[in-house]
């Protein structure tokens, strides 16, 4: 059989419900799946045959939600999340300017507002280590920018500039001066265009290679972007072009649907998804659906909760519930997917009663909508979520004990006993889909496997659990990172699962996490990674020893894959 592979030597976690030890890959698709016999039957005389060495395959993974040209750009930025304080801050920002004196502004990443202790963040702060040109800090959770005086002139943000709807620039409590916090709209409506239109056609084309090299060197063969826009989809045409008609990995894209003034101009924004969606249905690239943002995050104090913070304060949502249900129901009667951003467990019953309405109004089909985030949230809501049919998309990373110390303080109550409950989705019977939404957090799929399934950190393991009785069990975890990713942006009729008749998405790790320690998944290695029937990534050291290619009835020295 021409154009025909079989792998063995390997152990095989389908994802379909049983293991396998080898298959067979015609083309771009699995032909079978199980023992190294049938395989060999399968194959047929002449067919090539690559010993995995013991490797462990599992189904692609798919980031079930990620930003990729924001984790590519994030790549290039001063890297700031395991800053431990304000002077470790400041260091590396001096260092940056030093190491960059001609660089028009500095860019950084990954700050947490923990590392400030009791401080609030203010532009002064980041005038002292860098003074002479603009300075913009991406919040960990990528729902707010910290800037300097600079940066504030630059944006051409005055004292009386009006905060845009759905956000905040932040203000001295004294002098009413804008104090150099920008807070979700206000970092996604100023700063991210005010920067989109610094960069060129060719930065954007680098960031985006370089977030596809990553994933796929993390294994990942496939990523539901959330947050698309017109930078994003000119990138990704200009990447179908340079890749001869297909992408390095498999996206699915989400329109990022603003809040605006009128529903008019709301419901404007729906109906370009709807075009695109058309559009772009292919393979490789597909627009699915729309992303809301009901609220912000609880770090900053921007989730819409039901009861006040531990300070006393409140937060309104972005998109209340007389904006926010014309856009779903229109959205859903569109048949697109409707991807809703909630934190807060108010957002989630915003998100939840817009859901109902689409239901009522457009009646019963396969819908797929999904909720995002969900770290807060009632018992009575993981119901409703649950009988909607709606997925859970979950980033086990956020949950990561090393970052929690300015959640858990700004909540202080009964809810960080029910912080990021996973295993209640599930026993409810709603579907669970895993991702890292990066980039904020790392885009590596192991370590975000590693606290889904202990609830400790992968950025220091030595910390205690995080409410381990929300562990989710390995064999569900690599289920919701492949098969059920799939499901949520409906792609499992062909992705997903290591099965016949589906796409030869697949990765080989080192070693079989099933047979060692939980910790083992921080340092388990991608030895190689396989989309549509095509090696896209081959680890550069040890690999090409241990996996090696013959004809199946050849004899002789083996030839490297």
């Amino acid at each position: 059989m021409t154009d025909c592979t079989v792998y063995t030597h390997a152990t095989v976690f389908t994802a379909d419900g049983a293991d396998a030890e080898a298959f067979v890959v015609v083309g771009d698709r699995f032909l079978y799946v199980g023992d190294e016999a049938g395989a060999r039957r399968a194959a047929g005389p002449g067919a090539a045959e690559v010993d995995l060495g013991g490797g462990f395959v599992l189904p692609g993974i798919i980031d079930a939600h990620t930003h990729l040209l924001m984790t590519g750009q994030s790549l290039q930025k001063v890297a700031l999340r395991d800053a431990a304080d304000l002077a470790e801050i400041q260091r590396r920002l001096r260092r940056a300017a030093e190491e960059n004196p001609h660089a028009p502004r500095l860019l950084g990443a990954g700050w947490l507002y923990s590392a400030l202790g009791d401080a609030a963040p203010t532009r002064q702060m980041l005038d002292d280590a860098v003074p002479d040109r603009p300075v913009y800090l991406d919040a960990n959770d990528l729902h707010s920018v910290w800037v300097n005086s600079a940066a504030l002139a630059e944006l051409g943000i005055e004292d009386t500039t009006p905060d845009p709807i759905g956000g905040r620039i932040s203000r001295d409590p004294v002098t009413g001066a804008a104090d150099g916090m920008l807070l979700e709209t206000a970092a996604q409506q100023i700063v991210w265009p005010a920067l989109a239109r610094t960069a060129t056609d060719a930065d954007r084309d680098a960031q985006l290679e370089s977030a596809f090299e990553h994933y796929l060197a993390a294994g990942v063969t496939g990523a539901v972007d959330m947050a698309v826009q017109d930078d994003d989809l000119a990138a990704f045409r200009r990447a179908l072009q340079r890749h001869g008609g297909h992408l390095p990995l498999r996206v699915k894209g989400h329109w990022l649907v603003h809040r605006r003034d009128s529903d008019a101009e709301n419901l404007a924004q729906v109906a370009r998804a709807a075009q695109l969606a058309e559009e772009l249905s292919g393979e490789w690239l597909r627009i699915c659906g729309i992303k809301l943002v009901v609220d912000g995050v609880i770090d900053s104090c921007t989730a819409a909760m039901k009861e006040p913070y531990a300070d006393g304060s409140t937060c309104e949502p972005i998109w209340d519930r007389d904006a926010l249900a014309p856009v779903v129901v229109a959205a859903d009667a569109a048949g697109l997917q409707v991807a809703l951003h909630a934190i807060g467990d108010e957002a989630s019953e915003i998100a939840l009663d817009a859901l109902e309405q689409a239901h009522r109004i457009n009646g019963p089909r396969d819908r797929r909508h999904r909720i995002e985030h969900l770290e807060t949230v009632t018992e009575a809501g993981v119901r409703r979520l649950a009988a909607l049919g709606v997925v859970a998309s979950v980033q086990p990373v956020h949950a990561d004990p090393a970052i929690q110390d300015n959640w858990r303080a700004v909540l202080d109550d009964h809810r960080v006993e029910r912080a990021y409950p996973w295993t209640e989705f599930l026993a409810a019977g709603a579907t669970l889909a895993i991702s890292t939404d990066a980039p904020t957090a790392p885009h590596q799929p192991l370590p975000n496997l590693y606290v889904a399934t202990t609830r400790k950190s992968a950025l220091d393991p030595s910390l205690p659990a995080n409410l381990p009785g929300y562990a989710l069990d390995l064999a569900g975890a690599l289920c919701h990172a492949t098969r059920d990713a799939a499901f949520s942006c409906r792609a499992e009729p062909q992705e997903g699962r290591i099965r016949a008749g589906h796409l030869a998405d697949f990765t080989v790790l080192d070693t079989d996490p099933f047979h060692a320690e939980a910790a083992q998944l921080l340092a388990n290695r991608t030895r190689l990674t396989v989309v549509g029937g095509s090696t896209a990534f081959e680890a550069p050291d040890g690999t090409r020893t241990a996996m090696t290619s013959t004809p199946a009835a050849a004899t002789g020295a083996p030839v490297a894959l």
